[in-house]
């Protein structure tokens, strides 16, 4: 129910509307005034809606930006544990030593891999954004028993392709979600996402227990993975308002995943989050984000 506080400028609103409609000459009967009953019906109308997305219309702005950077690994990642193999070992691990990817840090630059960004909530998308992309299946594919992407992005909507590149059978289960199937030896299992999630979601093999990644879905498709040397790059967002930002990490020690920095710059949030302001055609280049040791769990 709208507050009175809400009511008042409507109910002004009204009153100045038939006031102006009133004057020395009275109408002999009384006839509702069309052009005011418009304006009254438009204007409850908007403080309905705005009641409605909680009392405030949403910001929104012109033209488009991108956000990129860098985040740096800041501690020793010391080295990496050897997973324990005991199933299929003809294939798995055989061509490769087996290690746990959930802290990837590049020993030159000291990169970090598999941070997570993208937008909380984005009031508009352009279109077109990504077109030649999105009409191409995202793969997402295990060999020598592991996933070849510990960290995946998808797009509600478009489709993926589950690949088991392994002469052994994998079973792919995705946390969340009704897909959970046993992917035979070279074949390829389609899925297409139907729904966003609001953090990434383990993937994981019942077969070989050690396989796990995870697995973000938006509707917008603004979200990025860190590539090895920890950049990342999200383009076509939407400017001249304010955009939130999640970040994530696996191993991160803050809640849910969400990655907790010293940033007042970015007025960093105990959540993970920072909101930032992009100007038209901007490119803004955050640079790099040091990450101390004790944001992520080693």
């Amino acid at each position: 129910m709208m507050s009175s506080s809400r009511l008042l400028p409507i109910v002004a609103l009204a009153a100045a509307v038939l006031a102006s409609g009133c004057g020395p000459q009275r109408v002999a009967s009384p006839g509702a005034d069309a052009a005011a009953v418009k304006t009254i019906r438009q204007a409850l109308a908007v403080a309905s809606s705005a009641a409605s997305a909680g009392g405030e219309a949403a910001a929104t702005g012109t033209g488009w930006a991108t956000l990129k950077g860098r985040f740096a690994f800041a501690g020793d990642p010391g080295q990496p544990k050897a997973l324990v193999v005991d199933k299929d070992t003809e294939v798995c691990g055989k061509t490769s030593k087996l290690f746990d990817q959930s802290l990837r840090v590049d020993a030159s630059t000291k990169g970090l891999a598999d941070v997570v960004v993208f937008v909380r909530k984005a009031s508009r998308v352009k279109d077109g954004s990504g077109a030649e992309v999105e009409a191409k299946p995202a793969l997402f594919d295990q060999k020598n028993c592991e996933f070849l992407s510990p960290v995946f992005v998808g797009r509600v909507g478009r489709p993926m392709e589950i690949r088991n590149s392994d002469p052994v059978g994998h079973n792919t289960n995705i946390d969340g979600t009704s897909f959970n199937q046993l992917i035979p030896a070279g074949q390829v299992t389609a899925y297409t996402p139907d729904s966003e999630t609001g953090a990434p979601r383990s993937v994981t093999c019942n077969i070989h227990p050690w396989m796990k990644a995870f697995m973000l879905v938006r509707k917008d498709g603004y979200a990025a993975v860190t590539a090895p040397d920890g950049s990342f790059t999200i383009a076509d967002l939407p400017a001249g308002e304010p955009l939130e930002f999640q970040v994530w990490h696996a191993r991160s020690t803050g809640s849910g995943g969400g990655l907790v920095l010293e940033k007042p710059d970015l007025k960093w949030s105990p959540k993970g989050r920072f909101t930032i302001t992009l100007q038209a055609d901007e490119v803004k280049d955050l640079g790099t984000i040091e990450v101390p040791a004790a944001a992520i769990g080693t």
